[in-house]
């Protein structure tokens, strides 16, 4: 099979792509269709509830029989002002998705080995999203089966603080021979090639996946990646309600605009700081959306987007039309094959 490496093995796959969760935005339909093109679907638990993960997971063994994962943030776990609340609701959707015993639990922001052995147990291989080669060292000591290396290119949250292409070959030789996969920086066939030239046994992307017919994102937001370039997004702490010092990348919008007239002032004393932006009719409830919350905009929200976080990674250059995402992991899959036998001597 193309692009076989020892992690396919490991997993199940026929290529090593994988989609990130990102949030209530990677549902049933992207994670099966990312799965049945022969890559790895994951999908987005982090602010979702134990019954509709659940359902989400039934939903897609409907729809697939390949491999697929689910991805969990557990910052709240470790943060100091995290509440009891928070950090419960953490620990019971990682129980739900291990009791599920789908095939990869993906974790980020965290530490992953109170989570290892129970994952083992159930059968669930067991990945972390981390920023640094120190934190890759401390991941694999854990026992996880794979390490996500990211790099400060991505979109989303990063924990990353320099570019996926300096900590990425570091990372491989470190933890060598837990496999390493590559997020951020990487949008096409190319950044495949790279990666995996450099050592990884795969690669995530997201950005390019947000804009796929399947993915649950806003039209105007899939709109706003064709249009954007990577100079179009900026690194910070900006969007912080819900989650303060975390930084991020997004695409610019009049959230950002109206905070650079007004000097960007610190948190606290931003232009229309607490003020609703709109209403998220989700599933399991309807809630307020204020200005600078972060959260992953999708079609049920009732408001002007532009003022909502649009979460983006450098990659955005490579994102220039919305497609099904099997046919994103073809075009992938081609132009890496290609990128690697111009490379062959």
């Amino acid at each position: 099979m193309p692009l076989r490496t020892p992690l396919c093995n490991l997993l199940g796959l026929d290529v090593p792509i994988f989609s990130v969760g990102f949030g209530e935005g990677a549902g049933p339909e992207l994670a099966a269709a990312v799965s049945n093109a022969g890559g790895c679907g994951v999908l987005g638990f982090s602010s979702v509830p134990p019954d509709e993960i659940e359902r989400r997971i039934e939903q897609t063994r409907a729809l697939t029989e390949r491999p697929f994962g689910g991805n969990i943030i557990i910052a709240a776990l470790d943060h100091p002002d995290a509440s009891e609340e928070n950090r419960a609701d953490a620990h019971a959707r990682i129980a739900t998705v291990i009791a599920a015993r789908v095939a990869l639990l993906v974790l980020f922001w965290g530490d992953a080995a109170a989570f290892v052995d129970e994952a083992h147990e159930n059968g669930v291989r067991i990945a972390l999203q981390v920023g640094s080669v120190e934190e890759a060292k401390r991941a694999a000591e854990t026992g996880v089966d794979v390490v996500i290396v990211q790099g400060i290119e991505a979109g989303g949250h990063v924990k990353a603080t320099e570019s996926l292409w300096n900590v990425l070959p570091r990372a491989v030789q470190a933890i060598a021979p837990t496999p390493v996969v590559a997020s951020g920086a990487i949008g096409d066939g190319s950044g495949i090639a790279r990666a995996l030239a450099l050592g990884a046994q795969g690669v995530s992307l997201g950005t390019r996946f947000v804009a796929t017919e399947e993915a649950w994102a806003h039209e105007h937001y899939k709109r706003r990646l064709l249009e954007s370039s990577a100079q179009d997004t900026i690194f910070g702490e900006l969007f912080d309600v819900g989650w303060p010092g975390a930084p991020h990348r997004a695409l610019r919008n009049k959230t950002v605009e109206e905070w650079e007239a007004a000097g960007c002032p610190p948190s606290g004393d931003r232009p229309g700081e607490g003020e609703v932006i709109g209403v998220r009719h989700l599933p399991w409830g309807e809630r307020p959306w204020h200005r600078y919350e972060v959260g992953m905009l999708s079609p049920d929200f009732d408001g002007d987007p532009e003022y909502a976080v649009m979460w983006a990674g450098e990659s955005v250059d490579a994102v220039r039309e919305v497609k099904p995402a099997a046919e994103i992991v073809r075009d992938l899959v081609r132009e890496t094959e290609e990128a690697l036998a111009a490379a062959t001597p």
